[in-house]
């Protein structure tokens, strides 16, 4: 398809996503809780986290809304909303079709077509002086991009638990969000290739970003449903273990993040610190406390390791994928409809799993991170066969079925053992485990597919990085032992700012 055809398609797609999300965004008749009373006098950023005890008392709990379901659903709908079709999918199609259209076989010469009769497999572009193959650039804006998440998510990521400096946040970076997608139409020849380049790097980054600080938001609704103010009531009350009350609300912690915002404000900036500081020295102070949350953060390294190498598989399917169907947009679509469904069906059917027979988050984690460490294996076919391979419509079913319902029951791990009140914190380092991870696996493959000319030799380094990440967390994250650390943590950080009698925040 032209990439003029495409653009527009890709409008069309961006639109309806844009009108789903002001309406979302735009929902804010949910009360506001009352302001904590906070002495600023003398206050530095360590000893004014935003802490709150494991389980609050009756008044803490007044202090903060109970999630209604107006709420409930805006956070649904901006999940489902703020997928990738848009910024990675067809913004990726586009702008390898046109750097491919722009480029020249290498065996030819400059002034060669790419896609000629008699050409061969590669595919080039002038690049700092030098030349470039078409994939490994689309690799290197990918790397980039994550770098780019890095310094984003350090230096803004922990500001979000003040104020509501987090909901204006994730409101800006949706606009440029839209913004990129939007002005996609401009992409008409191949020339412009360096701009679809820049236009999908924004889009690419700003999309990243809207899911880390989107998902900071998921912990506090877990904890302000009518059902798990009701668990804390009856636990409290001694009507419930602590067992209990745990398996219970981690089940309402599944439902939400797997079926999926407010003004639901944090205590105020420290007097003397900025936005732009304090993210800087809160990311130090917690790491620093990595011998009180061992389990935290063995498992915030490990899935580094392991979304570096996903996130990256991912990226090189979607290559592969578009040499095959010749960066069909029809095509495209058809993968990601194959995808969106059995991403929807899987997703409920395992909270049904996980409900029914009560099952923990690190085991549903487990099995599905079992398929998904699969999927690089797989594309290894493809080093010596491409009549059965991971280019196929099936890659996108094994993806809807297995890693759609993985990066929900990863969300709910990082929840599980983050402490409560932290939640930007903690979630701005998923996010640099996530989202930002990606600067060594783009590295790695685009020299791999420099120095060999091909794309399916990236996939064993792939495996061999998911595998070992997977063992990782597998057989060193105690769930239970790390949610009971966060908790501790949570209550001495509250008991320190308590006895200075300088900030106690909520949840």
């Amino acid at each position: 398809m032209e990439a003029a055809s495409i653009a527009k398609v890709f409008q069309a797609r961006g639109g309806a996503s844009l009108a789903i999300s002001l309406v979302i965004m735009s929902t804010n008749g949910i009360p506001l809780p009352a302001k904590n009373n906070v002495n600023k006098k003398d206050v530095n950023v360590e000893d004014s986290f935003p802490v709150v005890d494991h389980l609050p008392s009756c008044e803490s709990i007044k202090s903060e809304p109970i999630v209604n379901r107006r709420e409930l659903w805006s956070y649904y709908l901006y999940y489902n909303g703020d997928n990738s079709v848009g910024p990675m999918s067809y913004a990726m199609t586009l702008f390898q079709s046109l750097a491919f259209s722009a480029g020249y076989d290498p065996s030819k010469g400059p002034g060669s077509s790419c896609d000629s009769g008699g050409a061969s497999a590669q595919c080039v572009l002038p690049w700092l002086g030098g030349t470039k193959s078409v994939s490994s650039i689309v690799l290197v804006a990918n790397g980039v991009s994550f770098a780019v998440m890095t310094t984003m998510f350090i230096t803004i990521g922990s500001a979000a638990d003040y104020g509501t400096f987090g909901r204006w946040l994730l409101f800006v970076i949706t606009i440029i969000c839209w913004g990129a997608q939007f002005a996609t139409i401009s992409l008409t020849v191949p020339s412009r290739w360096p701009v679809a380049m820049a236009l999908y790097m924004i889009g690419f980054i700003t999309y990243g970003a809207t899911l880390v600080f989107y998902a900071a938001a998921f912990p506090r609704l877990a904890r302000n449903t009518a059902r798990s103010r009701g668990l804390r009531t009856q636990y409290e009350a001694g009507e419930i273990t602590k067992e209990e009350h745990d398996m219970e609300e981690s089940m309402e912690k599944n439902r939400i993040s797997n079926i999926s915002t407010q003004p639901r404000p944090g205590p105020p900036v420290p007097k003397g610190e900025s936005y732009l500081t304090i993210g800087w020295k809160q990311i130090w102070l917690a790491v620093k406390q990595y011998k009180k949350l061992p389990y935290t953060f063995i498992y915030l390294f490990a899935f580094f390791l392991l979304a570096d190498g996903l996130n990256t598989t991912g990226t090189l399917v979607g290559i592969c994928q578009n040499d095959k169907f010749s960066f069909s947009f029809l095509q495209n679509t058809y993968l990601g409809l194959a995808q969106a469904i059995t991403s929807t069906a899987s997703t409920l059917g395992f909270w049904y799993i996980q409900r029914y027979w009560k099952l923990n988050t690190k085991t549903m984690f487990v099995v599905t991170n079992v398929v998904t460490v699969m999927i690089p294996l797989w594309g290894m076919i493809g080093i010596w066969t491409r009549k059965f391979g991971i280019i196929g419509r099936a890659y996108n079913v094994v993806f809807g079925l297995f890693q759609a319902p993985y990066y929900a029951f990863s969300q709910t791990m990082m929840a599980e053992l983050s402490p409560p009140g932290f939640d930007n914190m903690f979630f701005g380092l998923f996010g640099l485990s996530n989202r930002a991870s990606s600067t060594i696996g783009p590295n790695v493959i685009q020299a791999i597919i420099d120095n060999t000319g091909n794309n399916w030799m990236g996939f064993p380094f792939l495996f061999a990085l998911c595998a070992a990440a997977s063992l990782v967390i597998w057989f060193g994250v105690d769930v239970e032992k790390g949610r009971g650390d966060a908790r501790r943590w949570g209550d001495e950080t509250r008991r320190r700012a308590l006895d200075k009698g300088e900030l106690v925040g909520t949840i």
